[in-house]
């Protein structure tokens, strides 16, 4: 119940969706701070926020009730008809074109999964945070993390028609800096600073524009309309080069930017998660319509 709260960051939004009444909420909530100690959650007449005591305690909840429903995983007889939660994070493009039709995929063949994707420009904590899997581009750096690998992408450079009319075609990395870039500052990336491979191997430049966002959405448009030269994820682009809407720049050079599906040793195995990895890789590399 103290999850729920956190999670739908309410007693009346909790009451609803785990099917409680709002006053055995409170008072079970209320009980789980005594029994601990300390206060959970500070309550206003317009909000419910969660103290930094409620957060430790949070986290340590949701692997709780992570091992609980492994538990079940492992004693229900029919593994094929995984259920339970599924707390999923991704950026917000890729969640939204990637992730989001996997998961409804998922859904109707696995109605027993309960799903909650984040869509977020940062790096989550898998544990600290609740999450069974983070979807997201480039390498994985940290050691106590799986990756598991979804497709094999990578980031290349496109303009519009429009704007190589104007100013001309680069014919070398170096000509970039003459160039107007739209950039995009990224979940972790280095803003403004582009490294790619190409036919002299791997190089690092530094690029500039007027026009900078951290909304991928954005920076497509202003590309579109003739503003400079972006880099990101070739499926991405996909469709705007199939429609000519956008040229490739340098097309001998290209940013590898795999994408990972992101877990811990404890989600490692869980059968959801596998379930979801097959789905999201067939959509992934799917072709598109």
């Amino acid at each position: 119940m103290f999850c729920l709260v956190v999670l739908n960051g309410s007693f009346i939004g909790a009451a609803r969706n785990g099917r409680f009444s709002p006053n055995l909420v409170t008072k079970r909530v209320a009980l789980l701070e005594k029994s601990l100690g300390v206060q959970l959650l500070s309550r206003t007449t317009r909000k419910v926020s969660i103290t930094d005591e409620g957060q430790k305690v949070f986290g340590w909840a949701q692997r709780i009730l992570e091992d609980v429903d492994s538990m079940h995983g492992e004693l229900r007889n029919d593994a094929s008809e995984p259920q339970g939660p599924l707390r999923v994070a991704s950026s917000a493009r890729l969640g939204r074109e990637i992730v989001a039709p996997a998961l409804s995929r998922m859904k109707s063949r696995f109605p027993g999964i309960e799903v909650w994707l984040e869509l977020m420009d940062r790096r989550v904590d898998l544990l600290g945070e609740g999450f069974h899997v983070d979807i997201r581009a480039g390498e994985v750096e940290e050691a106590s993390l799986i990756a598991h690998p979804v497709s094999d992408s990578s980031r290349i450079l496109c303009a519009a028609p429009s704007y190589l009319s104007r100013y001309g075609q680069p014919n070398s990395l170096a000509d970039l800096y003459d160039h107007e870039c739209v950039l995009l500052r990224e979940r972790a990336e280095p803003f403004g600073m582009w490294r790619l491979e190409g036919p002299a191997g791997q190089e690092t430049i530094k690029v500039s524009g007027s026009l900078a966002s951290n909304d991928i959405d954005v920076v497509l448009r202003w590309v579109k309309e003739g503003f400079g030269i972006a880099m990101s994820a070739d499926w991405l682009f996909r469709d705007s080069l199939e429609n000519g809407s956008l040229v490739r720049v340098l097309p001998e050079w290209r940013q590898p930017a795999k994408v990972n599906a992101v877990t811990s040793t404890r989600s490692d195995q869980s059968a959801k998660v596998r379930i979801f990895l097959e789905y999201l890789r067939e959509t992934m590399n799917a072709p598109r319509t």
